[in-house]
Parts: structure tokens; sequence; C-alpha cells
């Protein structure tokens, strides 16, 4: 299996250069076929895809950008792809926003994402200092590595399929008043009968964020299977998560953002992520904005799952939507249409 590098040309020659070593690296005996510019993105179904983004000091690459404007328009230029990103920058700032923006792009263009995708360079290397510590190496060396590890993952990766899959959603929302649960509710009935579902309701108190916990503690308690505060993710969520083959995030915009036990989950799945991996594992979601900004919070769902949590991220993981009033989701032009297909994704994704 050969893998299509997607390196778009960098605007400067510095930003490219510490890129093209840890590419050579990473790449050595492979079969490597190279795009630089957006007219070249054609053709590219069902490839093995590795991004490769080098930024300047402003976080910004011009080629990338008229990359990016491609798989916005066109939702089946990456069909069938598996990919990853490696994303190199010049200071400390925008490698990790200028990758979630890429990673949704590359998604809704039909790409599936391995789980922890990215493998980001600022332009210190300060982010690798545990990685180096734990090789026994360099800053650069271990770069140079998790540059490596991630072809090898893209290569190799095919996601796991089960005959009846759990699926386990997981909301904070109200039954009565919520358009995000009425679509959940309409992509529901067309997943009954090939698959198992368990929701579970994070409202009213049921949650507590996460505190912060030294690492070793967090680390003692995962191992244990639970989290030194306990409670209904240690009782309910935890189990749920591990009998899961996918999660759906039911996600209503709440200022630009994910709602507070939402997060809390998030924050909160740290401990068990100490002790195992979420690889086999892939997140769904449900998005919906009252005025704008569905992409915003599928972008922080991306980061948050994929990105650090480790999930797969099926392609177009996402049903992003945009209704205000009670009961305006499921009136909205297509609806339907658009509620068959990301039913049909989750089960192509998940059952034999």
């Amino acid at each position: 299996m050969s893998i299509t590098l997607i390196h778009p040309a960098p605007d400067s020659g510095w930003a490219g250069q510490r890129l093209d070593g840890v590419l050579r690296q990473a790449l050595a005996g492979r079969e490597v076929h190279t795009v630089r510019t957006a007219q070249e993105l054609s053709g590219l179904e069902n490839r093995r895809i590795l991004l490769a983004l080098p930024l300047g000091d402003t976080g910004v690459s011009l080629e990338h950008m008229r990359m990016l404007a491609r798989l916005r328009k066109e939702p089946e230029l990456l069909s069938g792809c598996t990919g990853g990103l490696i994303v190199d920058g010049a200071g400390e700032l925008y490698t990790k926003s200028s990758a979630a923006e890429a990673a949704l792009a590359l998604n809704m263009a039909g790409c599936a994402l391995v789980g922890r995708p990215l493998v980001e360079g600022t332009g210190s290397l300060a982010n690798f200092a545990v990685q180096a510590k734990n090789l026994g190496g360099s800053l650069m060396e271990a770069y140079r590595h998790a540059a490596r590890e991630l072809a090898d993952q893209v290569e190799g990766f095919s996601f796991p399929r089960k005959a009846r899959p759990e699926i386990l959603v997981l909301h904070a929302s109200s039954h009565h008043t919520s358009n995000t649960m009425d679509l959940w509710a309409g992509a529901r009935e067309k997943l009954e009968g090939r698959c198992s579902i368990h929701e579970i309701g994070l409202r009213n108190g049921t949650l507590s964020d996460c505190s912060g916990c030294p690492y070793t503690m967090c680390l003692h308690f995962g191992e244990q299977g639970g989290c030194f505060y306990g409670g209904v993710m240690q009782d309910e969520v935890y189990p749920a998560v591990r009998a899961a083959d996918a999660l759906v995030l039911l996600c209503p915009n709440y200022n630009d953002a994910l709602s507070a036990n939402l997060t809390a989950f998030i924050n909160r799945l740290t401990a068990l992520f100490r002790q195992t991996r979420f690889y086999d594992k892939a997140v769904f979601s449900i998005v919906v904005s009252g005025y704008s900004g569905g992409d915003m919070v599928a972008r922080q769902a991306v980061a948050a799952m994929n990105m650090n949590k480790s999930f797969y991220l099926p392609p177009r993981f996402a049903l992003i939507e945009t209704a205000n009033s009670p009961g305006q989701a499921l009136a909205l032009p297509g609806i339907q249409a658009r509620l068959e297909g990301f039913a049909r994704n989750i089960l192509d994704t998940l059952c034999l």
C-alpha cells in the first residue's frame, strides 16, 4: 500500500526545510505520490493520505488555503480515503488551530482520520518534551519518530466492523424542546434493528468537571477503571464507553462551543484514556446551531475526541444543521435525505 502526500508548497523557504527532513525520514522505503497544488487534488479517491502542512510565522499557507477551498466545495473529493496530518510551524501558535480546520475539511470531503491523526511541530518543538524523555532522545528525534509512527498507522489502519455494533449516545438536552434530540430521534429509527443503542443524559448537575488531579493520581484511578471523583462518570459512562464501538455526541451550539456537560465528559474521559486508547472506537456527532457556527463546534469535537482522545473519525462524521425554534430542524428542506445519509454512514462504518 502506498501513501499520497498532500504537501502544499510553502510560502517561504524556512517553512518547508524542517518539514521536508521529517517527511524524508517518515516516508523512507514507501511508495509515495506527492500532490503540491490544489489543482492536483483530483482523482485521489480510496487513497491513504498524509497532509503535510508547512506554516510560517503567520500560520498561513496560501496554497493550503486554495486546497481548503476546494475541499469545502467538493464533498466527494476524498471519498474512501483514510488520513493523518503533520503540521509544522515557525512559532508556538496556529499549528493546532490550522490542523483542526484542515481535519474538518478533509473529513467533510470524505476522508476518515485515524485516531490521534496529528503530529504537530511547533517552532521550539517543546510539545515533544515528554516524548523525547520517554525515548531518551532529542526533541527532533521525537518529532521524527512520531511522524514515522503516524505514517505507519495511516498506511495500515483498518477500522473493525461487527455484526451488531454497540452505540453510545451522549447528550445534555431536553427531549421536549431540543432540535438536536429531534434529529437524533430521526436518525435512531434508521439504526434500530442493526445496532444496540444506549443513551445517557448528562444534565442537571449529574456530572462534575475534571478538577485536574496530579498525573500519577489520575493514572492510578484510571488503572482501577475509575476516577477520584466517581459519580455517574465512573458508575455509568466509563463502562458504557468501554463497551461501545461508537459514540454519538449530540451537540447543540452553546455560544459557539460544546455544552458544559459534554466538555466535562471529555475532560473526565482522561482518566479512562490513561489506561486505554480508543483507536477502534468511532465518534459521530449531530451539531445544531440556532443561527450559525456549527463548523466551530464540529472542529472542537474533532480536536477533543479524534486528535486528543484517539477516537477514529469516520468520513463525514457530523450532521451539521441550523435550527432555532422547537421543531424547526425536522422541517428543514431536505432534512430526511440528510438524516438517511447520516444513518447510512454510521451503518457502513460499523456493520459487517
